[in-house]
């Protein structure tokens, strides 16, 4: 018994009730009942890892994540997070996050990680970090795919929330697990871990109710859409970095 996960959950449920989100499963057979995996997804609003962790559920399992610090700093979701068993990543010393990871991985826990550590403005997968893979790779689990569409109408970075009764359609896909071979080179899985996901994304993408009007703007500009280019939105993320350094460099 999970107590603060499972009351957790029974809340966002309740909230996604009353949004009216639609959600679209498919591939959940893929996550193994038992044992440890790296469960690698897209992101793309802010809400993912609380969409992400359901296909879990549809085989009785729970997804710990990979968290920035800062939200287990906070006095009210720190405690949850923490109640949760969730992973805090300190980007000044990620090296005990993967440490936990790893462990936690190797004890059958299910690591929920964004390979591409933020939020892609341009609704395309941004670059990966190896981390996923590697950590899968020493722990001797699979890394499992999964993508994310329908999230960003919600609430993303850059666009105002949509959080009363939104009553959007959110799609995850789930593909079949992925071995990592002890010998393989990690940056070559990563780059095929990509490109298998933004296969799956695009086909996701297909089949997803069209988007007019003021909605292009949640559509990648390949589509049609309005979103920055990955081009574009990377410039931003950069502009939006510096920034933020020179913020705390003038705080001292």
């Amino acid at each position: 018994m999970e107590p603060v996960y499972s009351g957790v959950i029974a809340f966002a449920r309740s909230v996604f009730a009353v949004q009216g989100l639609k959600f679209e499963r498919t591939g959940a057979e893929h996550i193994p009942r038992t044992g440890g995996a790296v469960i690698a997804m897209n992101h793309i609003g802010y809400f993912d890892f609380s969409y992400a962790g359901y296909p879990a559920l549809d085989v009785g399992r729970k997804v710990r994540f990979l968290a920035k610090k800062d939200v287990f700093d906070h006095p009210v979701s720190g405690p949850l997070m923490r109640g949760m068993r969730h992973i805090p990543v300190d980007r000044a010393a990620g090296a005990d996050a993967y440490r936990a990871a790893v462990d936690a991985l190797r004890h059958g826990e299910l690591i929920g990680v964004f390979p591409e550590t933020t939020i892609s403005r341009s609704f395309e997968l941004r670059s990966f970090k190896s981390g996923a893979v590697r950590m899968a790779q020493e722990a001797g689990v699979p890394v499992i795919p999964m993508v994310l569409w329908g999230s960003q109408r919600v609430w993303t970075k850059g666009l105002p929330r949509q959080m009363w009764r939104p009553k959007v359609p959110v799609r995850i896909d789930i593909g079949a697990p992925i071995p990592i071979a002890a010998d393989a080179d990690p940056d070559t899985e990563t780059a095929a871990l990509r490109a298998r996901m933004e296969t799956r994304l695009h086909a996701v993408q297909d089949g997803y109710e069209p988007l007019t009007g003021d909605d292009l703007k949640y559509l990648p500009a390949r589509l049609g859409g309005t979103a920055p280019t990955l081009e574009e939105a990377n410039a931003m993320d950069v502009q939006e970095a510096e920034a933020k350094a020179a913020r705390r460099a003038a705080r001292g």
